[in-house]
């Protein structure tokens, strides 16, 4: 009797270990709530002339009942069918414009009550802003004055803003290219009354086709129906004063571009056959040139279904690609098309060819230039010169080419080859300005031109400004700021001859703010001033701390200490490493250092910096590369050097004095929780864990992941002894699990954190998962995340500090 007693309450016990909790959100300690819960400073747009700036106003964070709307998910998209918006957008709640030569704030006037503002857009000439509300039924088109600072309502509620910004401003400013919805659109298809008519087949033909795990994809029939209902739209033109007139008849209008003079629109629209595999940006489409009148002048481009692509990230679809006009001419298509097929594993002297195509297209499109490598971007400048680059995957190669783009065929001349990672080496970023079309290409004056770069050096972080000769094709630097207890960010060059140039300037204490800084005088005029939000950790000890790996690779991470911390009496505190890991080719770009100690300090839900209230130091984001050298990819040895990296942080830590090696937790976000749950698995180096929307089984991602382009089948064991859920019985270590059970990421599906956490339980190992109603792969209710931050207080304070 005593023993089947025994025995009953041993299986209670275990039943209760294994129940759901019945809570309600929480929210964190006062010390951390009062930095979460803060006031948003505003975001800034400015003209190009830099006469207006733009303030939007938006809510620190969305509320859950943002989250409860209803919503739909197709072809890669969230749409909300009532309203006909991308159910993830975040909205500003207010607007208000000012001379940048004035300190004076004015609102904007004749706002709507119930104001829900999206996709702000300045007019070609910069005296006009557009921008959309949504109402509790749809999205309307609002226009506002910016010499008066008021706005009007220029359409009904009834725009489709399903496939992005559902308008485009013509080149007159008087008049726009508007998405409605169709006049006979026909309802929705509920699945759940509708009974299907037959079962959802999918066919394989025999053609490989390694596609990655993507989300919110097409299932049937009834989605399809649904799909076309949803991104269907009839194009006008309307005017500012609000009348409208028909352009084109109903389509599924995926892109509108007019050309610089504004003569031409290119639109590409989706065809079918729809797909189950894929996204709609690789559904079929159609390119058409018409003129304004809607004339149609060519058809430029047709891509069919591509659910079927060579293997490797520098593989490409054939056909086609990368079509846009040209910048620097009335209207000029370019576009690229691949010489090997868009397969990389194929042989070729060159992988691109870029043509040049005038309107209205009766003449065959000439041929540019030939790139060796994927052709990864081109800036125009004028008829003599343009900036061309290349780049490969798998040597992390990059090249810049100057060419004439007036030659047919033309000779590029190599002005930089260097490894992509290698960020010391970066020659920096051409800058751009308006040209006669309203178009940004490159600021060419006096034969010279402009490059931008961040000033990444082992010594610190020092931005500058090169001015480079075009014909003797040598550099001269023009400006390099050298603050010591400020971080100055370089935005763009606004007078070429007087030196004035538009910074932004930040410390560890300072609210990033603007400013006009004459790079000949070195005299700096303020052009706003925000306020730190956070003073209390304003005095916060932070450091950007330099370490080795026992290989020798050199790592970095950003130190805080506690609030109050005293450095002489060397206290010894527990330790939080938040990291995300990252794959290189080489050991000297590895051991490259980006940090900058006065970057403005913001806690945020993406850190740990929270906890220096609590009683923590934190290394932020701390260095961990994972390097594959030559024919071996990072991946061959991933566990070994991931808890290498964590080895080494911790013990830079601790070898300056600051904490008890027994008490580190380390965390992370997506494939930073990947690495979280590989280091409590394979090593004894943490107490506790925080992993937050990982994905921890590789078989359920078998066509690749994060930077990993071979399949599980040419590497299982890699795949296999990658995945925290295959070693699962190994883990002892306590770990908290966080997921949003919305998510949207490609691989990452909330599955994956329920399977593992029940493998887990099953084991006997110490978890915990916390699922987050309505939260996609990034979390923004604010219930969702102050209860986050409780979560995360309370398991460390149980695991790990007590």
């Amino acid at each position: 009797m005593k023993l089947r007693l025994l025995m009953l309450f041993v299986l209670g016990a275990s039943f209760s270990s294994f129940a759901q909790e019945n809570l309600t959100y929480q929210k964190p300690s006062a010390e951390i709530l009062a930095l979460a819960d803060y006031e948003r400073a505003p975001t800034v747009s400015m003209d190009s002339k830099k006469e207006y700036l733009l303030l939007s106003y938006r809510n620190t964070y969305k509320t859950l009942d943002d989250l409860n709307q209803e919503e739909m998910r197709l072809g890669g998209l969230r749409i909300n069918p009532v309203t006909n918006i991308s159910s993830t957008v975040t909205y500003i709640n207010n607007l208000k414009i000012r001379k940048i030569s004035d300190k004076l704030e004015i609102q904007v006037s004749g706002l709507p009550q119930e104001i829900k503002i999206a996709n702000i857009s300045w007019s070609p000439n910069e005296k006009k802003i557009a921008f959309t509300n949504t109402t509790s039924s749809g999205v309307e088109l609002w226009i506002i004055d910016v010499a008066s600072a008021v706005a009007k309502k220029i359409t009904s509620d009834n725009l489709n803003a399903n496939l992005g910004s559902p308008y485009n401003w013509m080149k007159d400013n008087e008049t726009l290219l508007v998405k409605f919805l169709p006049k006979n659109r026909l309802p929705l298809v509920d699945l759940k009354k509708d009974l299907p008519k037959g079962p959802t087949v999918s066919v394989s033909d025999g053609s490989k086709s390694q596609n990655r795990t993507y989300q919110d994809l097409l299932k049937n029939k009834t989605d399809e129906t649904n799909f076309e209902n949803l991104v269907t739209s009839e194009l006008y033109k309307v005017s500012i004063s609000g009348t409208s007139q028909l352009f084109k008849p109903a389509a599924i209008y995926t892109g509108e571009s007019f050309s610089p003079d504004g003569n031409y629109l290119m639109l590409t629209s989706i065809q079918k056959p729809f797909s189950y595999i894929v996204p709609l940006s690789r559904f079929p489409q159609k390119t058409i040139v018409y003129d304004l009148s809607g004339k149609e002048i060519k058809v430029v481009n047709e891509v069919p279904l591509t659910e079927i692509m060579p293997k490797g990230f520098s593989s490409v679809r054939k056909g086609k690609r990368n079509m846009n006009w040209r910048a620097d001419k009335p209207a000029t298509l370019y576009y690229v098309t691949a010489l090997d097929e868009g397969d990389q594993s194929k042989k070729v002297a060159f992988r691109d060819e870029v043509f040049l195509w005038n309107a209205p297209f009766t003449a065959e499109a000439s041929s540019l230039v030939k790139t060796q490598q994927r052709f990864g971007g081109i800036i125009w400048g004028n008829d003599n010169y343009a900036v061309v680059t290349d780049d490969w995957y798998d040597t992390r190669n990059t090249k810049t080419y100057l060419i004439n783009p007036s030659t047919s065929n033309a000779s590029p001349k190599i002005i930089s080859d260097r490894n992509s990672q290698d960020i010391y080496s970066d020659p920096g970023n051409f800058e751009t300005k308006k040209n006669q079309f309203g178009r940004y290409a490159l600021a060419i004056e006096n034969d010279n031109v402009y490059l931008i770069g961040d000033g990444n050096t082992k010594e610190g972080q020092f931005p500058f400004i090169d001015e480079y000769n075009l014909k003797t094709l040598k550099s001269k630097r023009l400006y390099k700021s050298n603050l010591k207890d400020k971080k100055e960010d370089l935005m763009s060059i606004e007078d070429f001859k007087k030196g004035d140039v538009l910074v932004m300037l930040q410390s560890k204490n300072d609210y990033p703010n603007y400013y006009f800084r004459n790079i000949k005088s070195g005299k700096l005029t303020a052009i706003t001033s925000f306020k730190n939000p956070f003073e209390s950790i304003k005095n916060v000890y932070k450091e950007v701390i330099k370490y080795k790996r026992k290989d020798g690779v050199d790592l970095s991470g950003t130190l805080y200490l506690p609030i109050g911390y005293d450095r002489t009496k060397k206290e010894k505190v527990p330790l939080l490493i938040w990291a995300y890991p990252a794959e290189f080719k080489d050991k000297n770009s590895a051991g490259q250092n980006d940090k900058n100690p006065n970057e403005f300090t913001f806690p945020n839900y993406g850190s740990f910096v929270y906890w220096v209230t609590k009683g923590y130091a934190v290394l932020d984001d701390a260095s961990f590369p994972i390097i594959g050298e030559g024919t071996i990819e990072p991946n061959d040895t991933f566990i070994t050097q991931l808890v290498d990296d964590a080895e080494a942080a911790i013990n830079a830590v601790d070898n300056l004095g600051y904490i008890n090696r027994k008490k580190v937790a380390v965390g992370g976000h997506s494939y930073g929780a990947f690495m979280t749950a590989n280091l409590l698995t394979h090593s004894n180096l943490f107490a506790c864990g925080i992993a937050r929307s990982g994905a921890y089984n590789r078989t359920l991602t078998p066509f690749g992941f994060q930077s990993e382009q071979r399949n599980y089948w040419d590497v299982p064991e890699i795949y296999n002894g990658m995945s925290p859920f295959m070693n699962a019985d190994k883990m002892k270590t306590p770990l908290l699990l966080v997921h949003g059970d919305a998510d949207n990421n490609p691989g990452t599906f909330t599955l994956q954190s329920e399977r593992y956490f029940q493998a887990l339980k099953g084991l006997g190992a110490p978890a915990r998962l916390v699922l987050l109603p309505k939260e996609a792969h990034g979390y923004v209710a604010k219930e969702n995340i102050l209860h986050l931050l409780w979560e995360q207080d309370q398991f460390l304070e149980k695991y790990l500090k007590n």
